[in-house]
Formats: C-alpha cells, structure tokens, sequence
C-alpha cells in the first residue's frame, strides 16, 4: 500500500542520481540504506554485491617470482571445484599451458571452506633451466636458474587475489621431494570480515579535542563526528598518523595531501611530527615504491605542500628555516635527476598511483616510468617550487626566491603546451613512450583538480571542472579504464581524489559539480560506515584488489569538506585566517565550527545560507569587509558569516563509466610491422618517431626504410584509444659499445650469469671514462643495459643512479630500477638519452655525483653491460 505525503513532510534531499539518494538523515541506495538515529549514531544495511555465493568455477594463475609471468594478461586456468568428502585436489596443471575444465561455468554454488590441494607440474621451467641455463616467459624475460626464488598462487576465491606483487609465503607452492610437482593445500571460499560491513556506528572515542561541529543536517554532522574518532584511532602513541587500519606507519603522500586537506587543522603537533619522520639528510624522504623508489617515483615534494600549510597554521619562523632546507634541496636533486630539459617537465610516476599494471600499459617496466611525465605529478613539482619561492622570499633571499619562481613559471608554461587538450577541454594523463614521447589522452582527476587549485588552468578552469569524466560514484582516478584489470587505481574511485576534486569544483563556482561531488562523498561513508581507501568506480562497492577502513587521506577528505569547503577556511603568509565558504543550495542550513584552536587564538564559526557570496561577516559582533581574522595575539573570538544565498549551478561530464581498448601487441619481420586484431577497434594508429604515420583498418604495414621507432593504438568508434603498443625499432645499425675493457675493477660482488658485466657502486668504478667513433655527426639515442638485483621491482628503495658526460659535459642522469630481489641475472635497458655527437672521436664517463643519492643512500649498486647507440 502507498503513502503519500504532503510536501512540508517530504524529507530534504541533498542529491539524488539514478544510482542513490543523499538525504539530511540517510543515504539511500536500492534496497540499502544507511541511517542517522536520533542520538546521532548510524546504521547501514549495505551488502556487498562481490559477497554474492560463490560458484564452482574458479580462476587460479601461477607466478614465478611474485610476478604475472605465467600466462597471457587476463588469461587463468579454470577449475571446477567438487570436493569428494569435503576435500577437493586439482587436475595436474602444468605450468605455462591454460586448463579449462570442460565443465567451466557451471552454475552451482560452492561449499564453504573448502581444504583445496593444488599439483602444479614445473617440468617446463626445470628442463629450461637445464637445457639454456634459463626460462624465458611469456613476456620474453629471461628468468635464470640462479634467480629461481620459488612458484606462487594467485586467483579469485578468498583468500587468493590477483596482485602478484604482494604474493606471500602462504601461498607459495613447495616441492617436497624433488620431481618438479608442486603442491599447496589452503582453504578456499572462507569468511573475510573484510568483505562485510559493520551494522552500525556510535561514537565510543573522546573527539573533544578537536574542532566540534554543530548542524541540523544530521548526516554531515554523524560523518564529520565518524572522521574526527577514525582521527583517534589513526593517532599513534609515538607522536604520529597511521596510513589506515590496515596500514602502519607514515607514508609521505599520504600525510602530506592528509595535512594538506584538514589534518594539519585537526592535530597540528602530529601533523608536524608525522613530517618529520619523512626527512631524512635535509631532503624529502620518497617511499618505497616502484623500481626502488626515487626517482622512478618523484611526487615526494608532496610533502612541501603540507610543510607549508604547517607554517601558515602555525606561523612558527623555526619550522620555516627548516623546511627551507629540506625544500630547496630536495627541489635541486630533482632539477638535476627528475627535470626534463628537453621539454620542461619533470619526469616520475602518477602521484600516489604506484601500482604500475593499474595505471599503465603492461609493457612498461620501471625505467619507462621514470621517462614518462604525469600531470598530477608535475603539478606537484609547480606547486612546490611556488612555496619554496615564497619561503625564500620570506627568508629574505631574493636571488633564490627569483630562481625557483623563474622554474615554476617555465614549468606552468609546459604543462599547459603539452598537456591541455582543447578538444576534450581538460588536461591529459601523462606522456611516455621509449624513443620518443607519445600523449595518453585520458583524463586524471587528481591533475586535473590541482590544475584548478594550483592556478595552472586559470581561465581553462571552468572548463576542466566542466567537462572531465564524473560518475554517479564520484570522480574516477583516469578516464576511461583499462580493461581485464581489479579495481583499485583503475576503475577506482578514491575518497582523497574526491575531496580534492570538491576543493576544485568550489574553487570555479561550480555548484553542480560540488553538489554531485559533496555527495558521492558522503554516499560512500555512510554506507560503508567507515572512510574506506578506495571503492568500484563501476558500481560504488568498496571490494577492490585492496582496501582499509579509515585511511588516513579519506577521513582528511572528510573534514576537508567542512574546513575547506563549508567554512571556507584559510590561511595567509602573514598571519590571518580568511573565509571563503561555499554551500550548495541543498546544504543551506546553519552550521557552527568551534574549539577551532590556531596558534594562540580559539574561534567559533557561525555559518548561516547557501552559495559563495558573503553578505554579512562579524568578527566578535562588529561588521568586517575583509571576511578574515587576525592569527597574532591571544584570545577567544566568534565570526559569524551571513551567505548571499546566490545559486552558481554549473554543468559537469556525468557519464557512464568506460573501459578502453586492449593494447595491441606488436612485431617486426623485417619488413612489415605487424600487431594482433583487437576486439572493438574500427581503426589503428601507427606512429613513426612520435608523429601519427598512418591510420589503417588492416593489422600490417610495410616499414621498410630508414631508422625508425613504430607504434600502434587502437580506435573505437567513438575515437577512444587503447594505450600505444610496446614500440618496435626499426634499426640497422646499432653501434655496441663494451664499457667492461674500460675498467680496472672487474670483480663482481654478486652471483651473476651475464658476462661482461661491470659492477658499480658507491665504493667500487665511481668513475668509468671511455671513448667512442662516431662514424658521422647527427642526432644519436643511447642507453646502457645493466641488471639490478637488490630488491623487487614494485617496491624497496636500491634504484641505482649514475650521471652520463659526453665531452666533458653532463648531459644526462642514467637510470637503473631494481629489476628483481637478488635477480642479478635479468638485464634490462637504462632511460634513452638523446645527445648531439661529432664524427670523430667523441669522450664519455659515468660517474657517481652527490645528486645520485637514493633513497637508501648505503646501497646504490647495478651491474652495467654495453652502451648502445643509434643515429635516428
């Protein structure tokens, strides 16, 4: 039976789309519905579509190393598990070569917790040991017998996943009596209270210390008193933040974008301590990460950004002389390491997207990171040398100050040339490639919301905040996905991104966009009771490839909503506190912030209205036309702001979620470039040297010519791309050059199979001098193979660093990522460096300068094979 309502009954919706509704008391979304009770506590019936019983058929993939090596991207074996008196083995697989069990797909639902024993014949590996001394996989890397570290397994049945990186020994498959047959036993289809959400929320921590907030809108006042609790539990006893339930420590990213968003307003003095601990020989500290950190990984100046913010807070002069000194060196190793001269950007992973299968195309390894230049992340680098300039200036440093401006205002200039895209109307990802530089046009929200922030877009910003992808679930990480991936970066959502892309939609006077953004903030807290790392950008669920309640950077996020947002807060280089509040018209209510402590001074807030214009502002009840409040001095005060209660409205890119092409997978003959059919593709554009070369319906063209770098993309009908394939090189004549007869020292430290090999490290060839005939002047590409085997690939911090010179000039930083713990044996290919040489006699060295520091700083070791050289 339907009731209906009068309209003075009718609950205030906040937002409403076809995937939920926001109210001021609930959250409503299908048949669930998460709900604020009087006494201010939460409730949510919220249930996993993930959660769904399981059936028989399920995925399993092996894993040589802790890498995806066994089988085509995508591509698993197939069981159908039957258990026979509740236990169940599989068929002999054999490594290398797909089972499908003829039953696959069958629909019945599997028993829970199920003894599974896995048989895995590794003949196939072992006869290739014996026979070549080495197993080449599916990705034609060479894995050698001495780099054997042991088989692991991965799948889609708790408690196995598909993220290879993080494989541990309790899945590692054992052969306990030598016949190459591996074997594992584990449980399957078990209980994860991870993939459940709690019923309910009540505060149970003492929040007092910290700003309180006061609303009749009850659903932002229960979320706001849920992030200032997550605070609590995030509060560690030495002093500092937690990264998230499930993550212990200080990460620098996270603390400094957490700072950045409300943090640094919530716990000033674990905020600075958090900071602290990311320094380390007066620079930034990069964290572990891909290829060994810094400077594959270059986002660490996030951490000058939260330095900032600190100052300003606190006005403290000692924090400034010292985050003075952390900065400008820090800012001087990367102009030398990170800074591409050759078109001004700086070179580094996506800020905090450090998944490298998650964010790019499969056959970049970690030196092709280093190459390619993201926009977030050169955000971070303009944004950074925007605050050491103001800090010089204020340490009366003029010449220093007139430097770094000089370098923030060059950068601004490059990002603009060559990342805008004017047909899209917002910026691009990154740019990568190996010879050449190529555009990966998808959208990046974390850049495109600091282009708006940063002042980089000025008047493109309504643009940006106009037309970037937006999903009912919120902003997704990129736009649009790459398909046959978890979600986690990709096809993700990310509660920090969110709140920093709300900053933005305020900061352009896009209520629309603000409103929508509030919401699938909001939205996803309430149902999941918690601020979660990530969620689905597909459908807004929060099981992803990996996740944890109360990340430190979401439940920021959440208080950033009322500090930066609501309230409108700032503050200024001499010493006050500005307001610049913006409230969507379905927020309008009266709020109240107060126990507001900055420096010596505690305030209390009243907000009344909707919109961004300022009627009415009163500093202790008499009228103010500067809408802000003095820091210096002692004294308790109350600001009470008046909205004009203007509607700015605005329009916003609400779309349905989008997965790209596959990347096609190129192949020379010798004549003709050739690449696999890809499903969907109306098109392919081939590249030559950087420059689209020719757009063709067929999957083959003749390449015959002079030395050249070929590529390949997919096109939809709708003129979305698929990634660039692995470029090809056409070449004939490669000049090798041997750098191990150059050298006095030829010892190896480590077990090593390649010959020729010549180690370098902070002790041993710090300097290697040799010379080259170039047969004739032009422009020459080089890079160096080498091997790194002093930790994984995907994380750890040994990424070996050495400086090139070429005729008595340094031209160039040569990068060398680990490649694989104690993996000695497979080579790789340093970071290509393009240089002008004479004919003739030309003088090179490769020395070890105090800018080729890692994050590590004892360990910066690599074995250094031949130089190779091509005149293109």
């Amino acid at each position: 039976m339907a009731i209906i309502t009068g309209c003075q009954n009718k609950p205030r919706i906040l937002h409403q789309n076809i995937d939920y509704t926001v109210y001021r008391d609930k959250v409503v979304q299908g048949e669930y519905t998460a709900q604020v009770l009087p006494d201010g506590s939460m409730t949510s019936n919220y249930k996993s579509p993930a959660n769904a019983p399981r059936r028989r058929t399920i995925e399993l993939k092996f894993s040589i190393n802790q890498k995806d090596n066994e089988l085509p991207f995508a591509s698993n074996h197939q069981i159908v598990v039957k258990p026979e008196n509740g236990q169940y083995q599989t068929p002999l697989i054999i490594f290398g070569q797909q089972y499908l069990d003829k039953e696959a797909g069958i629909d019945e639902a599997l028993e829970l917790d199920v003894p599974m024993t896995v048989k895995l014949d590794m003949s196939p590996v072992f006869n290739a040991f014996e026979k070549d001394g080495y197993y080449e996989d599916l990705n034609g890397d060479k894995i050698y017998k001495e780099d054997f570290k042991g088989v692991f397994m991965a799948g889609n049945i708790v408690p196995l996943n598909f993220d290879f990186e993080n494989l541990q020994e309790d899945v590692q498959l054992q052969d306990t009596d030598g016949d190459d047959i591996y074997e594992l036993t584990l449980n399957i289809n078990t209980h994860d209270p991870d993939r459940y959400v709690k019923p309910g929320w009540k505060l149970t921590r003492d929040i007092s210390s910290y700003p309180q907030l006061k609303t009749d809108n009850n659903l932002v006042q229960a979320l706001y008193n849920m992030a200032l609790e997550e605070t609590v539990l995030l509060s560690e006893e030495d002093g500092t933040f937690r990264t998230g339930a499930k993550w212990a420590g200080v990460w620098t990213r996270d603390v400094s974008y957490s700072i950045v968003l409300g943090m640094g307003m919530a716990d000033i003095q674990r905020a600075r301590k958090s900071l602290l601990r990311k320094a380390k020989r007066s620079r930034i500290i990069q964290d572990t990460g891909s290829g060994g950190a810094w400077p594959v990984s270059s986002d660490r100046t996030t951490w000058a950004l939260a330095a900032w913010e600190l100052y300003l807070i606190s006005g403290d002069q000692l924090w400034l002389d010292y985050c003075y000194q952390v900065i400008s060196n820090t800012v001087e190793d990367d102009r030398k390491v990170v800074y591409n001269p050759n078109n001004g950007l700086y070179r580094g992973e996506s800020s905090f997207l450090d998944w490298r299968v998650q964010t790019y195309p499969r056959w970049m390894d970690n030196v092709d990171i280093y190459s390619s230049m993201n926009l977030g992340t050169n955000l971070v680098h303009y944004r950074t040398l925007m605050i050491v300039s103001k800090i010089a200036e204020l340490e009366n440093m003029p010449t220093q100050a007139e430097k770094y401006a000089d370098w923030a205002a060059q950068l601004k200039k490059a990002i603009n040339q060559q990342f805008w895209n004017p047909e899209k109307g917002y910026y691009t990802q990154y740019l990568y490639g190996r010879y050449f530089t190529y555009e990966s046009p998808k959208a990046e929200a974390l850049g495109e919301a600091f282009s708006v922030l940063f002042d980089v877009a000025e008047e493109k910003s309504k643009s940006v905040i106009e037309n970037t992808p937006v999903l009912t679930w919120g902003i997704p990480c990129v736009y649009p996905q790459i398909p046959d991936m978890r979600p986690y970066h990709n096809n993700g959502v990310w509660p920090f991104v969110q709140a920093f892309w709300n900053m933005s939609a305020a900061k352009a006077g896009n209520e629309t966009a603000l409103e929508q953004g509030l919401s699938a903030f909001y939205r996803a807290s309430a149902m999941f009771l918690t601020n979660k790392e990530n969620m689905v950008a597909e459908n807004g669920d929060f099981i992803t490839a990996l996740n944890s309640d109360r990340q430190l950077w979401s439940v920021a996020g959440n208080l950033g909503m009322i500090y930066k947002i609501m309230f409108g807060i700032r503050f200024t280089p001499d010493s006050k506190m500005t307001f610049s509040p913006f409230i969507p018209k379905t927020y309008a209510g009266e709020m109240q912030l107060s126990n507001l402590k900055i420096r010596n001074k505690e305030f209390t807030v009243k907000i009344n209205g909707y919109g961004n214009q300022v009627k009415s502002f009163r500093v202790d009840g008499e009228e103010s036309g500067l809408h802000e409040v003095s820091l210096i001095g002692e004294g308790k005060h109350t600001v009470e702001i008046k909205l004009a209660n203007n509607s700015l409205k605005g329009q916003i890119n609400l779309i349905d979620n989008k997965f790209h092409l596959k990347t096609p997978e190129t192949s020379f003959d010798g004549i003709n470039l050739n690449w696999t059919s890809i499903e969907g593709a109306q098109t392919y554009e081939v590249f030559k040297n950087g420059e689209l070369f020719k757009t063709v319906k067929d999957t083959s063209i003749d390449i015959s010519g002079p030395n050249a770098e070929y590529t390949v993309r997919a096109a939809d009908e709708q003129g979305d791309v698929s990634f660039l394939s692995e470029p090809v090189l056409h070449a004939s004549n490669l000049l090798i050059t041997s750098i191990n007869k150059f050298v006095r020292d030829k010892s190896i430290s480590v077990a090593s199979s390649p010959p020729d090999m010549t180690e370098v490290s902070k002790t041993k060839n710090r300097n290697i001098e040799w010379s080259v005939i170039v047969p004739e002047s032009g422009y020459y590409k080089l890079y160096f193979e080498y091997s790194n085997g002093n930790g994984p690939w995907n994380t750890d911090n040994k990424c070996a660093i050495r400086t090139l010179w070429v005729n008595g000039e340094k031209t160039s930083p040569v990068i060398m990522a680990q490649r694989g713990h104690h993996e000695w044996a497979s080579i790789g290919n340093t970071n290509i460096i393009g240089l002008k040489l004479e004919k003739g006699n030309n003088q090179f060295k490769l020395s070890f300068e105090p800018e080729n520091e890692n994050m590590n700083f004892e360990n910066n070791k690599a074995l250094i094979g031949n130089m190779m050289m091509i005149k293109i």
